[in-house]
């Protein structure tokens, strides 16, 4: 390995990639904050929000998803210096997120009154979550614009406006909540139901946010946005939808395997299921490193191939699932030597500290494929060969993931039932499967493009 580029180019990633990783990182605090303020109320409150938020994310993560074709082709375009077409793409895919925010308020009028009474849920628990729900969805228009506008910069390799409009959010979010759920100022007392307002707030606040900063971002000139207003165009829609639904799709899977082996948990005990939830919410956190990583990549690897240079896009491949797996290896030695402590912040039951302990060894194991499939999936998005993730991850995370998961983990077909730690093999295997899979197909790709530029 030639460490001149390994450490000029790691240096350009890790310059795109800590900015992604902190507004990552404050999304999910955000959530946190939600459910911790809500939970002062009251326990109903708290799991008010919790299931609420589980409703949500899936949602708005396989629009961000979606949006995510964006940045793919933003920084194609950027390596091309075709400037017109980003800001031709950028109305477009604009119009998708304001049709799918749209629609998801329509979707929560109508499917509402119709599963809501066949609800049975706890004391206050329905009312307070289907009015989060009302609440927050009202912001989703706000957040799927703002999705358009941070892919758009981020395509342009300008990352730190994700990163500071992500705090000014964290900032607002905190005292609207507490206006919202006890109701201050004049405001209603909504209890935990309150932070969906506070988060809808949010949402439209980050949007205006960045429409801001995009309209006077000196460095935003070369590809201005505001000088000339585009209609829909439906063959360019299409192209944009091609190649993000495939990577919504592939976000969903993963997802909700979780949700899936969640459930699946629900007969061996709260404390089981409690454990898996801490050890997932960890390797959560752990994840946003690889994922900031292969997000960097993707803009990095699809401006070197507008640009035609199909060896640094091939370099920035190479180095960044190196640099992953070094920080892969010392996220797992603080999860192998600080298990216990950070369970303990969790919770203080010594019985799910422990099996949570158990289940984090695993964890590191997890932590290995993950950087590699996911910095091998950016690649491809860089690529634009995003089909290929949707195939590898539907094999990889439900085919051999799920099966191996439920054969070790609820039946006593190969070894003893193993409860969650059969499960978590069984996601370990999906990982490492898609790993392999997407390494290949990164492989494939790559020669493809040397045969081509050698003839």
């Amino acid at each position: 390995m030639n460490f001149t580029s390994f450490f000029s180019h790691t240096k350009s990633l890790v310059k795109l990639a800590y900015p992604i990783l902190i507004a990552q990182l404050i999304q999910n605090l955000m959530g946190f904050v939600d459910i911790v303020m809500g939970g002062r109320v009251s326990a109903i409150d708290m799991a008010a929000v919790a299931v609420a938020n589980s409703i949500w994310l899936p949602l708005i993560l396989t629009i961000y998803g979606l949006i995510m074709a964006l940045s793919v082709i933003v920084s194609q375009f950027d390596g091309a210096k075709n400037y017109i077409a980003i800001s031709k793409h950028t109305y477009q895919t604009a119009w998708i997120a304001l049709i799918l925010g749209l629609s998801l308020i329509g979707l929560y009028y109508l499917l509402v009154p119709i599963i809501a009474p066949s609800l049975e849920l706890e004391g206050n628990l329905k009312p307070l979550l289907l009015d989060y729900l009302r609440y927050i969805i009202w912001g989703a228009p706000g957040y799927c614009l703002y999705l358009v506008l941070r892919n758009y910069a981020e395509g342009l390799s300008y990352t730190k406006p994700t990163m500071i409009i992500s705090i000014v959010g964290l900032i607002i979010n905190i005292p609207a909540n507490y206006i919202f759920i006890y109701g201050e100022f004049g405001a209603p007392a909504l209890g935990g139901a309150g932070c969906g307002i506070a988060t809808a707030i949010v949402y439209w606040v980050m949007f205006v946010g960045m429409l801001i900063y995009a309209f006077n971002s000196k460095r935003l000139k070369e590809a201005p946005l505001f000088e000339k207003f585009y209609w829909p165009n439906f063959i360019e829609i299409k192209g944009i939808l091609t190649l993000g639904i495939p990577i919504a799709l592939s976000l969903l899977f993963e997802v909700s395997l979780f949700a899936v082996v969640a459930i699946i948990l629900v007969p061996f005990g709260a404390e089981t299921v409690a454990s898996h939830q801490i050890a997932l919410n960890f390797s959560g956190l752990i994840f946003m490193i690889p994922l900031s990583l292969a997000m960097a990549t993707t803009i990095k690897v699809g401006n070197a191939i507008g640009h035609n240079d199909h060896q640094k896009a091939k370099d920035y491949t190479a180095h960044a699932i190196t640099l992953g797996l070094f920080l892969a290896v010392f996220t797992a030695i603080i999860t192998v030597v600080f298990r216990v402590p950070i369970v303990s912040i969790y919770t203080a039951e010594l019985p799910v500290i422990e099996l949570a302990a158990n289940i984090m060894l695993l964890a590191t194991l997890y932590q290995f494929s993950d950087t590699v499939q996911v910095v091998s999936a950016g690649a491809l998005r860089g690529y634009k060969d995003t089909k290929s993730i949707l195939y590898i991850t539907f094999f990889s995370y439900w085919l051999v993931g799920l099966t191996v998961g439920v054969i070790l983990g609820i039946t006593d077909l190969v070894v003893p039932k193993m409860g969650a730690y059969g499960l978590w093999i069984g996601v370990i295997s999906g990982l490492t499967t898609a790993a392999i899979l997407l390494a290949w197909r990164l492989r494939v790709v790559q020669r493809r493009i040397d045969l081509k530029t050698s003839n």
